[in-house]
């Protein structure tokens, strides 16, 4: 059985970060362990939270998997919360790598054309750095200008700009890049991704549903990093990811009094499974 290691914060209430990534990537059949940034209460889209920051812990952490001769066959990041934790990660990357390990970021720090509270451009730009050294990263448009410090794209773009878009990604350092939340088309969204190594543009739509919520990107990358490990090629990896958070999307809506703070990924598993085999 394959290891990866998720490494974002964890919410004990709300459905991100690692409270998605854990669940997602086990049900896929990959162990994995988990290196927690912080500890919040709850995710910040409830009115207030408590907050604990583990940053002093994760040296400490690592040290001791060192000592024990863990290794990982994939690292994934999420949503970070310093530069101190980006320069981390870059250590784990670089101390952890082997060939065959794929590398997967989510540069989590933005949407809507606003970066989240706390961060600002010379984050974004270091963020940049850390993509950098990813074997595939997929930030959405927000993510994607304030990176590359170019004008954030909002609704208004053409397929031949998102492709120009992903070809100065792949240019921080990373092979592969994907961008999330792409509309071309009234009433769809998906993703499209460019692989430098070949040339390859891959991308796929389903439904946009009418409706925004908390951790979906989430759910996203953790079904991709899960299908990538498992062996899916890029195109069938997008797929089952976009798939199944629009079906995650359609369980949480199909009943009255549904969560507000997430979308009910558990009751989409089966179908996960079902894609993950084809």
């Amino acid at each position: 059985m394959k290891r990866v290691l998720s490494i974002q914060d964890i919410s004990c209430v709300g459905k991100c970060s690692l409270t998605v990534a854990l669940p997602i990537i086990s049900a896929a059949g990959i162990e994995t362990a988990i290196l927690p940034t912080a500890v919040l209460s709850n995710h910040t889209a409830f009115t207030g939270f408590s907050f604990r920051d583990l940053t002093d812990d994760i040296e400490v952490i690592v040290d001791h998997w060192k000592k024990e001769n863990i290794t990982f066959d994939g690292i994934g990041t999420g949503y970070l919360g310093s530069f101190r934790q980006i320069e981390l990660v870059e250590k784990i990357f670089d101390e952890f790598h082997h060939d065959g390990m794929l590398r997967f970021v989510d540069p989590a720090m933005g949407d809507n054309g606003k970066l989240y509270v706390g961060f600002d451009e010379d984050f974004a730009r270091r963020m940049g750095k850390l993509c950098g050294k990813a074997d595939i990263i997929v930030p959405n448009l927000t993510e994607a200008a304030f990176m590359l410090g170019e004008k954030y794209l909002a609704d208004n773009y053409s397929a031949d700009e998102i492709k120009e878009l992903l070809k100065r990604l792949c240019q921080l350092g990373s092979p592969v890049a994907a961008l999330t939340g792409i509309s071309l088309e009234p009433g769809r969204c998906g993703v499209m991704a460019y692989d430098s190594r070949s040339g390859e543009y891959f991308e796929y739509y389903s439904e946009k549903l009418p409706v925004s919520f908390h951790g979906t990107g989430d759910v996203f990358s953790s079904a991709c990093f899960a299908a990538l490990m498992r062996g899916q090629s890029l195109d069938k990896a997008l797929r089952t990811a976009v798939e199944y958070t629009v079906d995650s999307i359609r369980q949480t809506i199909s009943y009255d009094g549904h969560n507000w703070y997430g979308v009910d990924f558990e009751s989409s598993t089966p179908l996960l499974l079902k894609l993950l085999d084809e």
